[in-house]
């Protein structure tokens, strides 16, 4: 078995420390609400959504409602709130109007709430992203035999749950959509409105660990990539994609000492400098964007190199497929150290043109080979990097389960069955080869990457740290 090759080392004191301090933040954190009985009452009474009151029950808001609060909602009273950051009353209207775009024209059959967030469940030909890239069809998925298959192991590696996955919300609806419809994550004021502009809301960052390869492979270091501190590993190779089974944590992402998110990812990267292509999935710890620190699956995908791209189809620049609510969804089940371990598994797959999302062995939709502009990710990618990331300003959070990852197997953060799609025509798969890069070893490290001959195995590496100060 795997945890035999790796030989673990005790944890460093510091690490503990730092460990137990962001424990004992969380506590202090989710004991103190940060917004009063005013202010959640005005937020239910505007669209629903929760405030940062998190121990009050969730409010189901019907569709209709929403659209009619979000017509009358009032630039003067949204700035008042407690966790608002809107910058002036021209970018709330920005954010009122992006919000009324995206939903004119849809008919909605029906609407859930998971975690906290609604989905809408809409035509599948009246999504956003059709509209954005003038599809006139929707493109047939890949063939079910390509997609990877889930690899769990009884009684020690168990697939991840997401909230969305139970039949039905606790006010008794659906969380599956009616045939050829699809959930739409609902974009509210009360979301966007914890981010200074629109712009703020969709970004999700400016270069992060793809410049750092980048800069690797260029001799040139982007000091623009300052505030984002990571562990990760990589490989220069042509590639149609790939996949990577995702251990899940739950790092403590303190927002009152400046930090932003922690995040565990795929990137598979084309082209370069103002062209730089991606597409991403994983799962990360973003308080400002869900409105809590639950851990959240995400995708993301720019043409630009970051100057456009949203998170989890917010923009409408992703085609769904899937009937369930998973974009965005959080997750139930999360690893415990020494226990249990939960994973998923990912796949990103260059097909017919389109780069198609796979979940748990489902295809979940696609990134338009259009959205790219005839740049080089409509023929392939060019780079893998699998690994951690995190936002800060004088201090870091945890990344992966906060400890080293030479504490390895049940303690650690892990990425495994790695490998990557040679030729999107034949299906040819290799094993990744993958060289760690550990540009803030003072906070975070990688331990491997490994190879095993056990199924799921071959090829894997533990990730993240504690984080901190002078990352």
């Amino acid at each position: 078995m795997f945890k035999n090759i790796v030989k673990l080392k005790t944890v460093p004191s510091d690490s503990i420390k730092a460990s137990t301090a962001h424990t004992a933040l969380s506590v202090v954190d989710s004991t103190t609400g940060k917004a009063g009985a005013l202010a959640l009452a005005f937020v239910l009474a505007t669209s629903g959504s929760l405030a940062f009151a998190q121990s009050e029950k969730p409010q189901f808001i019907p569709f209709s409602h929403f659209i009619e609060n979000t017509r009358t909602a009032n630039s003067g009273a949204f700035p008042a709130r407690p966790d608002s950051k809107v910058k002036d009353a021209s970018a709330f209207e920005e954010m009122r109007q992006s919000i009324l775009d995206r939903y004119q024209g849809i008919d909605v059959t029906h609407s859930f709430l998971s975690g906290g967030q609604h989905y809408d469940c809409v035509p599948i030909d009246q999504q956003p992203a059709v509209r954005n890239f003038k599809l006139s069809s929707i493109s047939p998925a890949p063939p079910q035999s390509l997609v990877a298959k889930p690899v769990t192991e009884e009684g020690t590696v168990r697939p991840a749950q997401l909230e969305s996955e139970k039949p039905v919300d606790e006010f008794g609806n659906s969380t599956h959509c009616e045939a050829n419809t699809v959930p739409l994550l609902r974009n509210t004021l009360e979301d966007i409105s914890r981010f200074p502009t629109l712009q703020d809301f969709y970004k999700k960052t400016p270069g992060g660990a793809v410049k750092e390869a980048q800069a690797h492979a260029e001799e040139f270091v982007d000091p623009t990539v300052s505030s984002h501190k990571y562990s990760f590993t990589y490989q220069y190779v042509n590639n149609h994609g790939g996949n990577s089974n995702l251990n899940i944590w739950d790092p403590y992402v303190n927002t009152s000492l400046g930090e932003t998110f922690s995040l565990s990812q795929e990137w598979y990267v084309g082209g370069s400098g103002a062209a730089t292509q991606t597409e991403e999935v994983g799962w990360v710890v973003y308080p400002a964007m869900f409105n809590d620190e639950r851990v959240h699956f995400f995708i993301f995908s720019t043409p630009n190199n970051y100057s456009s791209g949203c998170w989890n189809n917010t923009c409408g620049d992703f085609v769904q497929v899937a009937d369930s609510g998973l974009l965005g969804n959080y997750f139930n089940t999360v690893s415990a150290a020494g226990g249990t371990q939960y994973e998923f598994s990912a796949e990103y797959y260059l097909y017919e043109g389109n780069w198609w999302l796979s979940y748990q062995g489902t295809w979940v939709g696609y990134y338009p080979g259009s959205m790219y502009n005839g740049g080089q990710n409509t023929k392939n990618a060019q780079l893998l990097e699998f690994g951690t990331e995190g936002v800060g300003t004088t201090i870091w959070p945890p990344e992966g389960s906060g400890a080293w990852p030479s504490t390895g197997w049940e303690h650690a953060a892990y990425q495994r069955n790695l490998w990557y799609i040679a030729n999107s025509s034949t299906y040819a798969s290799y094993w990744d080869t993958l060289s760690p890069d550990i540009p803030s070893p003072a906070c975070y490290s990688i331990a491997g990457p490994y190879s095993s001959s056990s199924s799921g195995w071959q090829a894997y590496f533990y990730e993240g740290g504690p984080g901190g100060k002078g990352c």
